[in-house]
């Protein structure tokens, strides 16, 4: 007789028995086999439902067992409930796991967490700029007619055009694409004397913009009429360059010229050279440095005059020391 045979009858025997309402142990005690032969010829059979007793956690237990369902995880589950994990684990183990998500799924969730989180981190950093932006601005308060023409300048020495060793046209024409700059500019103007009926405007836009909308734009930012607006400067399309100057946004660079500037032209450039001449700067420093040194100290005050002139000469060769 066959091994089969006899575990079949053994089968039939025990889920008998356990229909009948017998317990695990009445059961081995009757048909003389152990517990791991006993849970295999018992499997799927569950125990008569007045065979089942009380107990404290049933609440618990079906409430894990329904949170399992939902695809809560053992962690989730003992947070939910306020029970160990082991106990989860006991109540739990016989359903099936909560499917996993793929790696493309799994790559969605990471960048749509990636995103949540940099709106609001974003909202942070912005607000801690504005704030020192803020400082600034209540730092400088309102220019007088001196600083403008320093700032202005300055500025004009770093956008506009200059005179160079092989060409010299003394001429004052200042490009730049920041509407705020090309206010300060026009301001710059002003103070220096000169009439706004000097002023000759051109944009540079690259040709696949709105040219026309770029024309409104400058003039509205100016407040010049259009008949002191000249021709846009076409920029031709390169397919092989990846342009980031697009959309609604860009409105390409404008040029501002002055008429009649040659003076004008020698006037900012003595402010420029006045306001970046490196004497000035090392001597205000120097006198700074040594205003804070104490008086009995003549030489070590001569010392830091002297170093300090010197780095204006070879800037970065010589080092101050204290």
């Amino acid at each position: 007789m066959s091994q089969q045979f006899v575990f079949s009858q053994l089968q039939e025997q025990a889920i008998a028995l356990r229909r009948a309402g017998k317990s695990r142990r009445q059961i081995k005690e009757i048909l003389g086999v152990g517990n791991s032969t006993l849970d295999e010829a018992l499997r799927g059979v569950p125990p008569q439902p007045w065979m089942h007793r009380p107990n404290a956690k049933d609440d618990l237990h079906a409430k894990a067992r329904d949170l399992r369902a939902r695809g809560y995880v053992y962690n989730e589950i003992a947070a939910e409930l306020g029970v160990s994990k082991s106990s989860v684990s006991l109540w739990v183990r016989d359903m099936p796991r909560p499917g996993r998500l793929g790696s493309e799924e799994w790559s969605k969730c990471k960048a749509a967490g990636t995103v949540a989180y940099w709106q609001a981190e974003g909202l942070r950093r912005e607000a801690r700029r504005q704030a020192i932006r803020d400082r600034a601005v209540a730092e400088v308060g309102t220019l007088s007619d001196r600083e403008v023409l320093i700032g202005g300048a300055i500025a004009y020495w770093c956008e506009g055009e200059k005179n160079k060793p092989h060409r010299r046209s003394d001429r004052v024409s200042f490009v730049n694409s920041d509407p705020g700059l090309i206010i300060f500019f026009l301001t710059f103007l002003a103070v220096a004397g000169i009439l706004p009926d000097r002023l000759i405007c051109r944009v540079l836009i690259h040709e696949s913009a709105d040219v026309a909308g770029a024309q409104r734009f400058w003039q509205g930012i100016t407040q010049i009429p259009a008949e002191q607006f000249r021709r846009p400067t076409l920029k031709r399309h390169n397919p092989k360059t990846v342009r980031m100057n697009t959309g609604r946004d860009y409105h390409g660079c404008l040029v501002i010229t002055v008429r009649r500037s040659v003076e004008l032209y020698r006037k900012i450039e003595g402010w420029a050279s006045a306001a970046t001449a490196e004497g000035h700067i090392v001597s205000s420093q120097a006198q700074e440095i040594a205003s804070q040194l104490p008086g009995k100290d003549s030489n070590l005050r001569w010392r830091h005059q002297k170093s300090l002139s010197c780095l204006a000469r070879r800037p970065g060769k010589v080092k101050v020391r204290t």
